[in-house]
């Protein structure tokens, strides 16, 4: 997929965007050519997401090169509205959807699965590979495993949206889902649709 920039588009973009994010839009812009500059802030932060809005916005208030725009490289994330009203503060516009798993599945898809098993636990390529630091350690379950049924208790499958599948990859899923116990599903992703929301956000033509 190639893309030609608008005038808008034609100055660096500089991107706060969420840790789980980063790696993938880094790519997506070396391969598209995209005068970006990532500038991630942590993805453990989604384990507290009232704070997302404020981390943000401080990064947002650095200086920045002169001729360059700022983008916020999130969903709602949980911020339930916070990073909207930044964004309206700001103007520095926000990537669509509720959640990272829209972008790279589909609203309409993650709302199926959600319908179709409430239960559902997903799972990303980045949360897979983090999934002790970001998951088990900040719940302190390293420490105290026999919690695990009170935060995990209630889920009934794993669902991973991959985005680039391995071997590596499925072996590390599939020893987290038997530490649920659970039946694990993989559905293939891939990044079209954050490459698709970046090139909106970033204001580039999407060229077939």
């Amino acid at each position: 997929m190639t893309g030609s920039s608008t005038s808008s588009a034609s100055n660096p973009i500089e991107i706060i965007a969420c840790g789980a994010l980063a790696g993938h839009i880094r790519e997506i812009a070396a391969r598209r050519g995209w005068p970006v500059v990532v500038r991630p802030l942590s993805a453990a932060l989604h384990n507290r997401p009232e704070k997302i809005s404020a981390h943000a916005e401080r990064l947002l208030l650095t200086p920045h090169p002169p001729g360059s725009r700022t983008v916020l490289g999130y969903a709602d994330c949980g911020s339930y509205g916070a990073l909207d009203k930044l964004s309206a503060r700001t103007g520095a516009a926000r990537l669509p959807g509720l959640h990272c798993y829209d972008l790279y599945a589909g609203a309409q898809a993650i709302e199926a699965i959600f319908a179709a098993e409430p239960g559902t636990y997903l799972l990303t390529d980045y949360l897979i590979r983090s999934f002790d630091r970001s998951v088990i350690q900040p719940l302190g379950l390293d420490r105290h495993p026999e919690l695990w049924a009170d935060y995990f208790g209630h889920y009934t499958r794993l669902v991973w949206l991959a985005q680039g599948a391995t071997s590596e990859l499925g072996e590390a899923a599939a020893a987290i889902a038997s530490r649920f116990d659970l039946p694990l599903t993989r559905i293939d992703t891939g990044t079209s649709g954050l490459e698709a929301a970046l090139a909106a956000l970033f204001e580039y033509e999407e060229q077939p």
